[in-house]
Formats: C-alpha cells, sequence, structure tokens
C-alpha cells in the first residue's frame, strides 16, 4: 500500500518489478521484443529493461503497434476494480439483509463462497459475518442514541430476539445497552500519564482492556482530552499489574518492533472500525493515502469520511492512523499534530533501512 509517484520510467520501472497492482491504470508497459503491451502489475516473466517501452494506456500502445496481452488483458476492464464493484455490492447487501448467509452472498455476486470470503476479508479486513455483526451494532447504536427502547432496537437491529443480542452485547456495543444509551458516562476507566520518545504520553484502560493512548506536551491537556472521551475516567498511580501494562504500552510506542500483546477495547461506529482494521494492516515503515484506504474497504468515495475516522482514533501508533497521507504524499492533519507524525515516519523509514 506504498503511496507511489509515477512521473518518470525509473520509477514506472520500479513499480512493473514490484508487480504493484496500485500502479495499474496510470500506465501500461510494452516490449518491444515481443510486440505486447501489459499492465504493471502482470504475472509474466520480466523482459529485459533495455526492451521495454511506457504508454499512458492501451490506446497509446496500440497506436505504437502493440497488442494486448492475454494474461493480463490492460485492453478490458481492470480486474481489481470488479472485484470492487463485487465487494462494494456485498456490502450494500450485508448492510440491508442482516439474514443473509455466505452462501447466498456469494450467489448474489456470482462467485465461490470460498473465493468470495478470502476476497472479501483481503479487501476490508473483515470477514463477511464480522462485517454483518458490525452493521447490527451500528444500527443499534443509531436506534439507542435516538432514544429508542432497548428491545425495540434490539429487533429493529436485526437480531433475531431479545435473548441472542444479550449474548453478544460486550461485542456489539463495548458496553452494555443502558450504559450505551446513557453516553457511556458510567464506564470506569482509569488512567496514568508517563514519559515517552514523543512527549507526556496518557493511557487509560477499561475492564476490556487498552481504550485511550493519547499524546501531549502537558499532562493537563491530555487529563482534559480522556476526561471529553470518558466523563468519569479517574487517575491511578501505576502500580502492579497496572504498572507492568503501562510499560508494555510505552515500550511499544517507543519501539516499533515491539508489538502490543494486550487486549484492546476499541469502541467505534461499524464504518470507523472498518478503517481502523486496514489502517493496522500497512506495514510500518510504509504510507497509504486516504484514497487508498477508502478503495481498501469497498468505499472508494468516502474519502473525507476515512480522514474523519482517522481523526477519531483513541489509540495512538496502536492504530497507525500516522501512516495515512495525502494523494500526494504530503503529510496531512494528525491528531497528535503534524510534526509528531512526520517524526514517527522517519523513525519507521530508518528502522526498515537498518
Amino acid at each position: 500500500m506504498k503511496n507511489l509517484t509515477l512521473n518518470t520510467d525509473e520509477q514506472r520501472w520500479l513499480a512493473v518489478l514490484a508487480r504493484d497492482v496500485n500502479a495499474d491504470n496510470q500506465f501500461v508497459f510494452a516490449v518491444q521484443t515481443t510486440g505486447i503491451y501489459c499492465r504493471p502489475s502482470c504475472r509474466a516473466r520480466h523482459a529485459l529493461r533495455k526492451n521495454v517501452h511506457f504508454y499512458p494506456d492501451s490506446f497509446h500502445a496500440e497506436q505504437a503497434g502493440f497488442r494486448p496481452c492475454k494474461r493480463c488483458a490492460p485492453d478490458k476492464a481492470d480486474p481489481q476494480a470488479q472485484k470492487m464493484a463485487k465487494i462494494e455490492r456485498a456490502c450494500r447487501l450485508l448492510e440491508s439483509d442482516s439474514t443473509l448467509t455466505l452462501n447466498a452472498l456469494a450467489d448474489q455476486v456470482a462467485m465461490s463462497p470460498f473465493h468470495f470470503h478470502r476476497l472479501f476479508k483481503s479487501v476490508t479486513g473483515m470477514t463477511p459475518k464480522a462485517w454483518q455483526q458490525a452493521a447490527r451494532a451500528r444500527r443499534l447504536r443509531t436506534s439507542l442514541t435516538a432514544g429508542e427502547k432497548i428491545t425495540d432496537s434490539v429487533l429493529a437491529a436485526g437480531f433475531p430476539d431479545s435473548s441472542s443480542y444479550y449474548r453478544k452485547a460486550d461485542d456489539a456495543l463495548g458496553m452494555t445497552a443502558k450504559q450505551y444509551r446513557s453516553g457511556g458516562s458510567d464506564v470506569t476507566v482509569r488512567y496514568a500519564i508517563s514519559d515517552c520518545d514523543l512527549g507526556r504520553c496518557l493511557v487509560a484502560e477499561s475492564q476490556r482492556g487498552i481504550c485511550a493512548i493519547l499524546l501531549g506536551d502537558n499532562d493537563d491537556s491530555l487529563i482534559e482530552e480522556i476526561h471529553t472521551l470518558f466523563p468519569l475516567a479517574h487517575s491511578e498511580s501505576p502500580e502492579g499489574e497496572f504498572a507492568k501494562r503501562l510499560h508494555q504500552v510505552i515500550n511499544s510506542l517507543d519501539n516499533s518492533s515491539n508489538t502490543l500483546a494486550l487486549p484492546l477495547d476499541i469502541r467505534g461506529t461499524a464504518f470507523q472500525q472498518q478503517v481502523w482494521q486496514t489502517l493496522r494492516s500497512i506495514p510500518c515503515g510504509e504510507t497509504a493515502s486516504y484514497q487508498q484506504i477508502a478503495s481498501a474497504i469497498g468505499k472508494p468515495k468516502a474519502v473525507r469520511a476515512v480522514a474523519s475516522a482517522c481523526a477519531a482514533n483513541k489509540l495512538a501508533i496502536v492504530i497507525p492512523c500516522h501512516r495515512v497521507v495525502r494523494n500526494d504524499g504530503a503529510l496531512s492533519g494528525y491528531r497528535w499534530g503534524t510534526a509528531r507524525k512526520a517524526q514517527l515516519l522517519q523513525r519507521e523509514a530508518k528502522n526498515q533501512e537498518e
């Protein structure tokens, strides 16, 4: 998911060598010795660089006398775009029908259940079932926020009965329906503040896991921020097991090679959780654009919504929203300051080089 700028033939050649699907539709390359032109992602054996020419599209390649590759079909509709269209349709179906089975959904998009399941997860970062459950949770949140009765909200969201909802209440809302309807103000959260390489860091946890990792320059601003997120959050001296967890979080922030192995309490809408899950798939040392993230979750027009989801992230670095940049590679906003974003990206790039 690297954010490529393909302005020169050498950059285009590197994309061809990498068979980078993100370079498809930006150009085609033609091989003088075979008379064939291909997509950058074509799986055919690479030709010698001296025999390769680049063209902006299939029209210009054919005007120059080259014919399309039968393997990657560069003159046809983008296979990746076709797959994305199927995933977009499947997402709409899951949003509108909470009873669809995997087989029925795969049949609707004309794919085998096995290949559909694999493609859906690779694009959205979630299984169809997880997406369906997230959609139910979103409908439930909307209904409860509007003040509807809990039982009515449960049935309207698509749960078959109230008992099945209560078995999955924690997964659906991260708290009970009563707590959610009250704004979560009675959810117990404790926090502590410590130093890290990026300044001061506030780490908060609920009964379900780490629920906030906030960065700042002073403690007052961090305390104000955590109380905005969790009104009843209280400061606690880091001792015993809490101190160990705090130390683990700080270690993971200061060293990207230390993966945080603690449970996380990730709260957000279905859409936000899709975005955050996709962000966590961006390799350390690489970046992706907001447009690439929107396309990866099957909603290519939701670029602004993706940016909003990044801004709503409460778990700094663990959910790496700092790896999202503009289409031109320029840094955009960051909840904890663009200077920190630049520092993080430079640090990760340096670690990859080493």
